[in-house]
């Protein structure tokens, strides 16, 4: 089964505030005890959206109205740190995010991000403020990572370059993102080759 080819992703943005959110913030310990990563998306940074007394609902912006069709989120430096798991990046896009811009990512977290298609790219931290004005203004506003032209841009009229490493950015844009994937698409080659291996 050929992967998709993924190059440009459009769509409403959501500025989470705050630098270092790592992966417990994400998603708690707690829900991690899943056989499947299936219903993960609920509890995605579930103790900063709910009081933990009352379980009320916070002002966190992920509970703001506004932003509920969001699917890319933007957030600022070091993104993703702490814990390696898996389960942070699957509670993102189980929730509906596409897409991450930050500042910067913590290396696991982009690496886990990328095996899902779920592109992260970066922007100055005077770039990343200019798309929060424009969002918080005009929840509405399109944004768009194009990973071929290398830029992120809005539908407000800006347009900045990001970044991301050449061979994250390679595998996205030619489909071939998901290892797993790979192998089960070229087992016939794949058992070839251990064949002709004289220790296999």
């Amino acid at each position: 089964m050929a992967l998709e080819k993924i190059t440009r992703i459009s769509g409403r943005g959501v500025f989470v505030p705050g630098a270092d959110i790592d992966t417990d913030r994400i998603i708690p310990a707690r829900f991690m005890k899943c056989v499947t990563f299936d219903g993960l998306g609920e509890y995605a940074f579930h103790d900063v959206r709910f009081d933990p007394e009352t379980g009320e609902k916070t002002e966190h912006p992920l509970n703001d109205e506004r932003f509920e069709d969001a699917s890319i989120l933007i957030a600022g430096v070091n993104f993703g740190c702490g814990s390696s798991r898996e389960h942070a990046p699957q509670s993102l896009s189980k929730y509906g995010f596409k897409a991450v811009i930050a500042q910067s990512f913590a290396e696991i977290f982009f690496g886990n991000s990328t095996t899902l298609g779920m592109p992260c790219v970066t922007l100055e931290a005077e770039q990343i403020d200019r798309l929060r004005q424009v969002i918080d203004e005009d929840p509405a506003v399109e944004v768009t990572i194009d990973l071929e032209a290398l830029e992120v841009r809005s539908s407000a009229g800006d347009s900045f370059p990001c970044r991301i490493p050449d061979s994250a950015r390679d595998a996205l844009v030619s489909g071939r993102w998901d290892p797993i994937q790979e192998l089960l698409d070229n087992a016939p080659r794949t058992a070839e080759v251990a064949e002709s291996l004289p220790y296999v």
